[in-house]
């Protein structure tokens, strides 16, 4: 075995196993790790100098391929069910083994790494990757240790991601071929058969969501975050395609980070080193920030040239919707570093409403706050998972049950605690359709929302008159600078009452059927804020 690169004198692959690879390159840099998988004919390179990768047949995470061993240690902690799919210490034993076994005689790409922007909480991370543009996608998503802290570099997290791994369904107790497999005892992550590089970065998302909350009193959320130039914090709550990434790198903004974060008594730090943000239609007069940000290092996933050119057609959804880019945050010229703020004085709670039902933005008091936090409504947007071709409607806890290894309610129980201590302010922002549901209505402007959530964080919103949604009871803005008054009301966009009503209703019912298996640990406050039907357009 050869190894190359700077190797940590603690522990090497030894002690996983891995004995007899043909070379294993350690903690290469970005240009090294460029130019291995271009010779390797895993990328090109784009006009930009960004690496441009094909993720194979998963453009986007397989959530009911994802699994946790179910032993002594997560029995009686992990929320199991349709999220959180068990499988035994046995079969994933053995599935290791055969892993290890396939690793022999190739080239593997280890890279050290920290989840965790505050020291007094990070966890430290060695991957082992069978390819090399991967390898960059881990450099840049997770926090990136010191020269010399690698010398003496220890993990205490491992992930060993081998894309062209098979497992067979009947002997490894997969549901198919690809797989994602947490261990919390053996504290290590399987993941085979996809090439999406995203089942890695939000494996050891769940991995914080679970270890955090229990054993560090610490709220992990699936968010992005950013601070202004009075040193206010801000977290924005969605999930992909909601606007998490877009609406959190603001030019007037220092951004904390686009996705991953944790909340402690002290302050709110981001979990990565990168952004990992959508592409689809991206212009430079749109997104001026993360356009710019792809450049030598950054990866673009699933994108095609301009014929004849090595021009990104960011509009080509040839391959999937789901196009995206990876990033380290310094890409981000306002980037705070390190990446870490302080309590926030505003959260944004932002769905995509295919309704067209729910207002551009709307304030909640806290018992509303918990209620949307809990029930997490949104779409999903085409591309985001495998199978989704248009947006449907999704309800998911917290904004992130496919992240949340521990029931809904810890999270939203200490969430709660937090707004109440620090008094903040809690805004719901759609920014999905207005004017009709999809098909019919169209799509939020994002000049709007960007204004509404300026108004917000500037205080412009505290100082205009507000009146109460009649079925969701959040509180509607009359004016804000820069958006038609019109807009503020999506009753008024639809020009037809009856027609907003009926749909309206209509969604509202859904939240009540989703909450049915959350109201048993709910308290009054929080059923206070589910929404009411109106019986007179029933």
């Amino acid at each position: 075995m050869t190894e190359l690169g700077l190797k940590s004198e603690v522990s090497g692959l030894d002690t996983l196993g891995i004995k007899n690879a043909n070379h294993v390159y350690w903690n290469l840099t970005p240009a090294e790790l460029t130019e291995a998988a271009i010779m390797r004919g895993e990328g090109q390179i784009a006009s930009t100098g960004a690496l441009m990768c094909d993720t194979g047949k998963f453009t986007g995470r397989s959530p009911k391929d994802r699994f946790i061993v179910q032993d002594d240690k997560t029995k009686d902690t992990v929320w199991w069910g349709d999220i959180n799919l068990p499988i035994s210490s046995e079969k994933f034993d053995k599935l290791y083994q055969k892993m290890i076994a396939h690793l022999e005689g190739k080239d593997l790409f280890v890279r050290d790494a920290y989840a965790g922007a505050d020291k007094t909480y990070r966890l430290k991370l060695r991957v082992v990757n069978t390819m090399a543009w991967q390898n960059l996608f881990c450099y840049n998503m997770f926090l990136r240790p010191e020269k010399y802290k690698l010398e003496r570099f220890d993990p205490n997290f491992t992930i060993i991601c081998a894309p062209e791994f098979m497992a067979d369904p009947e002997e490894d107790g997969t549901r198919q071929s690809n797989f994602a497999i947490i261990n919390f005892t053996k504290r290590m992550i399987l993941i085979g058969g996809t090439a999406y590089a995203g089942e890695m970065k939000k494996g050891i998302f769940s991995v914080l969501n679970y270890l955090l909350p229990q054993e560090r009193d610490v709220l992990s959320m699936h968010c992005s975050a950013n601070i202004g130039k009075r040193h206010d914090t801000a977290i924005f709550f969605g999930l992909s395609g909601t606007g998490k990434t877009t609406l959190s790198a603001d030019p007037n903004r220092s951004l904390i980070g686009d996705d991953e974060h944790g909340w402690t008594d002290k302050n709110v730090f981001n979990f990565e080193g990168g952004c990992y943000a959508k592409v689809i239609d991206l212009t430079r007069e749109k997104e001026p920030e993360i356009y710019d940000a792809i450049k030598f290092g950054a990866i673009i996933e699933n994108t095609r040239f301009y014929e004849g050119s090595r021009h990104v057609n960011y509009a080509d959804t040839s391959v999937t919707e789901n196009t995206r880019t990876s990033y380290p945050i310094e890409h981000i010229a306002n980037a705070v570093t390190p990446s870490i703020g302080g309590i926030p004085k505003n959260i944004f709670f932002l769905t995509c409403d295919a309704y067209g039902v729910l207002p551009p933005i709307s304030k909640l008091t806290k018992g509303l706050a918990m209620y949307h936090f809990i029930s997490g409504y949104t779409a999903k947007v085409a591309g985001t998972e495998a199978g989704i071709t248009e947006p449907e409607t999704a309800f998911s806890a917290c904004f992130g049950a496919p992240f949340l290894p521990l029931h809904p309610t810890r999270y939203a129980e200490m969430l709660g605690k937090k707004i109440e201590e620090y008094n903040v302010n809690i805004w719901l922002v759609n920014t999905g359709w207005s004017g009709g549901p999809y098909g019919v209505g169209s799509r939020i402007k994002l000049s709007y929302t960007r204004a509404m959530i300026t108004a917000a964080l500037n205080g412009t919103l505290d100082n205009v008159g507000y009146r109460t949604h009649s079925i969701f009871g959040c509180g509607i803005p009359l004016t804000c600078p820069g958006v038609p008054s019109e807009v503020l009301s999506p009753r008024e966009t639809w020009k037809n009452d009856i027609g907003y009503y009926k749909m309206a209703n209509s969604l509202a019912a859904k939240f009540i059927k989703n909450f049915e298996k959350f109201q048993d640990y709910a308290n009054d406050e929080i059923m206070a804020g589910s929404p009411r039907p109106r019986k007179d357009y029933a």
